[in-house]
């Protein structure tokens, strides 16, 4: 009985093992931008079976944080080991994962003030129809869902705010959600000394990316028809902006899940996160 015990072992564990390695990571992948003016790179996370079917999957855009790039999820978020685990034990479909860099030019997920440089543009009518096209990716809103961290979750939330058309579910982590006020904002281009070309865009350019109001002017049907959820820890610094975000959402009936569990703004909470990450958006994967 225990060597029929110990050979099942060994089988399960040669099974996780080869299972583990059928999945790929390629974190160099570069493509170029006209909109920007220069080449791109982005990561990307093909799941296991990838290679060897014809099959079509839905994908994951995941968004890294400020000081990070394309690597930052593959080197310090374990997205492959975590995403293999999540679809061998159940708890995840099988999906692609896209990574872009958002760190090189100018760090950020968003158009500048003069919109001269239009990351998110880019993100948009380059990136995605791209990835959406080199690989075999469910091009519907249903089976694409954006995440990401910090700066990233910052990205993650206003990118389902000002496209809901595209993504099914956003789950915004530890999120970069400040809420300035109009005249702080103003504030803050007079500090870091950015000269504003046209200052009758200042109000729209200012709505566009305050969170409070965005929740505040946008259709509420259009944010009903992503699933949202929000995790952040404790001790997290942009725990305030975060809180404040579900509470805007709750007085406008917009569903949400929203987590504030025991931790701080690093990868250690990060990388407890993503599996219900994948968990959440393979929900909105799925057919009901």
């Amino acid at each position: 009985m225990k060597k029929y015990t110990l050979a099942l072992s060994f089988c399960l564990l040669f099974s996780i093992i080869a299972f583990a390695q059928d999945s790929k990571v390629f974190d160099q992948m570069t493509m170029q931008s006209k909109i920007l003016n220069m080449e791109r790179k982005y990561a990307i996370y093909l799941p296991p079976g990838y290679e060897t079917s014809q099959r079509s999957y839905p994908v994951l855009y995941l968004l890294h944080g400020a000081g990070d790039d394309q690597t930052g999820w593959v080197q310090f978020g374990e997205v492959q080991h975590i995403a293999d685990k999540a679809i061998l034990e159940g708890k995840s479909t099988s999906m692609i994962i896209v990574m872009p860099d958002a760190n090189t030019g100018k760090r950020g997920y968003f158009n500048d003030i003069n919109n001269e440089w239009r990351y998110e543009d880019f993100f948009f009518e380059e990136l995605m129809p791209e990835v959406e096209k080199k690989y075999r990716i469910k091009s519907e809103k249903k089976y694409r869902a954006i995440a990401g961290l910090s700066m990233g979750g910052g990205g993650t939330f206003f990118y389902a705010m000002h496209r809901p058309d595209l993504f099914s579910s956003a789950c915004p982590l530890s999120a970069a959600l400040r809420n300035s006020t109009f005249e702080e904002f103003n504030q803050g281009l007079q500090t870091n000394k950015t000269q504003v070309k046209n200052t009758d865009n200042l109000q729209g350019y200012y709505d566009r990316h305050s969170a409070l109001r965005q929740i505040e002017l946008n259709e509420v049907e259009a944010m009903k028809s992503v699933k949202w959820y929000f995790d952040c820890g404790d001790d997290d610094f942009l725990y305030e902006g975060n809180s404040l975000v579900h509470i805007a959402m709750k007085k406008r009936d917009i569903p949400h899940e929203f987590r504030i569990r025991d931790g701080a703004h690093n990868w250690t909470y990060w990388r407890t996160s993503l599996p219900e990450v994948l968990s959440f958006v393979s929900d909105t994967f799925r057919q009901k």
